[in-house]
Parts: structure tokens; C-alpha cells; sequence
């Protein structure tokens, strides 16, 4: 019996279409319970390689007889190892090509919607990352929201639609990844922009993104309107498009809100937080789509793989917009934090234009789940 490669965009299929999936995850134990594979129906067994390296006998019990296995391990070796063993055996084994740094950088492109007149706005979906990224596109041009560093997946995707990537925005200096706007602006010569309370230590040039600020995407004016929205940082900012989409950053999420202590600064944004959660964003229509930059479970993605709801709707069901006693909001995203993005120091001094790492080393820092979320 052969083994097989399976790429990161068949298994992102997989997850988006809630398949049946067995994983023999062979890292070690608290690289799994740290970040693993997530899917719906996804199913895990978590033995080290390093403990089968004289034979898979002992768990074939424990992987199911009638479904392909799938071994997963960081870069692809150990696995592409692990299954032939389990081949050798009589069982129907892949291996995750690329092993979890292939994992960690796909994007799945999904349409959203269309705009108003002409245009539309597409989703990149980081399965592995939960990153989420934006492309405004109209008439042939096309804005960049959020982009992360693997920008040839942008740069071609607008290619294949025929469009032109002119600006590229972020909604606030990132400390869970790398950006990717930067690099697309000078490949493209496309215009770069960011908040400017939180680009006072960057190293480059870029126009200033502020409160009102209007960028017009093709000749059929998609207006992206800045909406300025502190708390996750001292100079976060939203986007609504077209008057549909609310792009909410690392400030509300579908199932939780953005924590504001990654800056060191937990105690003197809480307040920042709280009134654009409870006051800025309760002027909005609530019939706004909010697409967030990140999402923490599956469970947040919509049958299309895509994640976004109504703003009207994370009114009522997202707790952490419903938490009426000041005190205790306080409490909860200052104190009741998860731990912080892995190397999240040297990822906000690199999107800042201090450090220049490799691609190597861009890859360690970014490692692991995402985590600006509360909870």
C-alpha cells in the first residue's frame, strides 16, 4: 500500500466542509496541546514519533480501520516517516504535505459579497492561524486589508480577477503576525496605510489612516471609510465599506472582543475598549456585516467557510458587548487573559520596520494559535 501527500488546501476543504478526518498528530505533547488541526469532525491521536520509531504495531487499535489516516507532523518528515510504517502495516495513510508551517501560511480566498454598483469584497481565511484578511476590489482596482506576509497569494489572486492592488491598509499594528503590507506596497507601488498613534516608532513611510480618512477603490467610488476605534491598540481602526461592511480589526470578534494588553498597556486602554465597544460601535447601524481580522474556533465559520454576522446580532449574543458593570469588564480583559502571541514583542518591532528576521525565523515567531482575543 502507497502513501500520499495531502496539501493544506485539501484539508482546509476538508474543515470548511465539516468532513470526517482522522489525525495522527506525531510532535511532541505540548506542541499539540498548544496548536493543532481544527475541523468540526476532526478526530486526534497524539503520539510522538520518536516513540514509533520501532514500529506502529501498538496503535494500530487505536486508529480506525475504515477511514484514511492522516499524518501530521511540523515540517513533513517525521510524518512522510510515520505513514509508510503505517502503509507497511496494511493501513491507508497521508501525510500533511509541508507538515504544520504549510498548515500555518495557507489562505483560502472566499467572496463575501457583492458591492453596491460594481465590485466586491473577498475574504482570505488562515485556517491554521485564524487570521483573516480583505480585498475591496472595483473596477479593476483592488484595497488590501490586513494582509499577512505571504503576499504572492494576494499579488495572484488579484492578477486572476484582473484587478490592481493600489492601497493597502492596516487596521492596527499587528503583535500576532507578520504584516504583509509593507512588501505588497513596494512590489505593487500601491499606497500604504496605517494608524498613526500606533506607527510612531515605524521605520517608513506611510500615509496616515485617521478618523474620517476616505479612500475611494475604482471609478465606481467603493468608499472605505475610516472609523477610528482604540482599545486593542492606541490607534486601532475600523473600515466600513460600501456602508455594508464593518471591518472591525483586532477589536471585535464574532465570539469575543479584543484584548488590550499587548502593547504592556492592559490598565490605561480598558477604558479606550469599552467606548468603542459600548458607545462608538452602538452608533453603527446594526445592520452592518462585521468582518473581523481573526476568528478562535471553528465554530465561528459560516457553512461557506467564511466568518462574519450582524453587528445587530453580536449585540445580543456576544458577551463580551454585554457586560454591564464596568469593574467586571475591567476584570475580565485585563486580568482573565489567555497567554500572549508566541514572540508577539519581535512580531510588532518587525511590522514596525525595526528588525528585518528570514523567512525562517518569521515562520518560528508566527507559530501557534491565534491569541488577541479575551477568551
Amino acid at each position: 500500500m502507497t502513501i500520499k501527500a495531502m496539501t493544506a488546501k485539501e484539508v482546509a476543504s476538508k474543515a470548511i466542509h465539516r468532513d470526517e478526518v482522522f489525525i495522527l498528530d506525531v510532535r511532541n505533547e505540548n506542541d499539540f496541546k498548544d496548536w493543532k488541526i481544527e475541523g468540526h469532525h476532526f478526530e486526534h491521536l497524539n503520539i510522538p514519533y520518536f516513540e514509533l520509531l520501532d514500529g506502529v504495531e501498538e496503535i494500530l487499535p487505536q486508529l480506525p480501520s475504515s477511514k484514511e489516516v492522516l499524518v501530521v507532523c511540523a515540517k513533513e518528515g517525521s510524518s512522510i516517516m510515520i505513514a509508510e510504517m503505517l502503509a507497511e502495516a496494511g493501513r491507508e495513510a497521508s501525510y500533511l504535505e509541508g507538515g504544520m508551517k504549510a498548515w500555518s501560511e495557507y489562505l483560502e480566498p472566499i467572496k463575501i459579497g457583492d458591492l453596491n454598483g460594481s465590485g466586491a469584497i473577498y475574504q482570505f481565511v488562515r485556517l491554521g492561524k485564524g487570521c483573516l484578511s480583505y480585498m475591496v476590489v472595483s473596477n479593476g482596482e483592488a484595497a488590501l486589508i490586513d494582509s499577512t506576509r505571504m503576499i504572492d497569494v494576494y499579488i495572484d489572486f488579484a492578477e486572476s480577477i484582473g484587478a490592481t492592488i493600489t492601497h493597502v491598509l492596516d487596521t492596527h499594528l499587528h503583535a500576532d503576525h507578520i504584516s504583509g503590507g509593507r512588501a505588497i506596497a513596494e512590489r505593487t507601488n500601491a499606497t500604504y496605510w496605517l494608524p498613526p498613534k500606533d506607527a510612531t516608532e515605524v521605520t517608513f513611510k506611510y500615509e496616515h489612516l485617521e478618523n474620517g480618512s476616505s479612500i475611494t477603490i475604482g471609478s465606481t467610488s467603493i468608499d472605505i471609510h475610516a472609523l477610528y476605534s482604540p482599545g486593542h491598540t492606541i490607534g486601532s481602526t475600523s473600515f466600513i465599506v460600501d456602508e455594508s461592511y464593518l471591518l472591525s480589526g483586532d477589536i471585535l470578534f464574532i465570539d469575543s472582543i479584543g484584548r488590550p494588553d499587548l502593547a504592556g498597556l492592559a490598565d490605561d486602554w480598558v477604558a479606550d475598549l469599552r467606548e468603542t465597544l459600548y458607545k462608538r460601535y452602538r452608533e453603527l447601524s446594526t445592520d452592518l456585516i462585521v468582518l473581523p481580522a481573526h476568528f478562535m474556533m471553528m465554530e465561528e465559520l459560516n457553512d461557506d467557510g467564511s466568518v462574519s454576522k450582524k453587528l445587530g446580532t453580536l449585540f445580543a449574543e456576544n458577551h463580551g458587548l454585554n457586560i454591564a458593570d464596568e469593574m467586571e469588564f475591567r476584570n475580565i480583559v485585563t486580568k482573565e487573559l489567555p497567554p500572549q502571541p508566541n514572540a508577539y514583542q519581535q512580531i510588532r518591532e518587525t511590522n514596525m520596520g525595526k528588525i528585518t528576521v528570514d523567512i525562517e525565523q518569521q515562520r518560528e515567531m508566527e507559530i501557534g494559535p491565534n491569541r488577541c482575543a479575551v477568551r
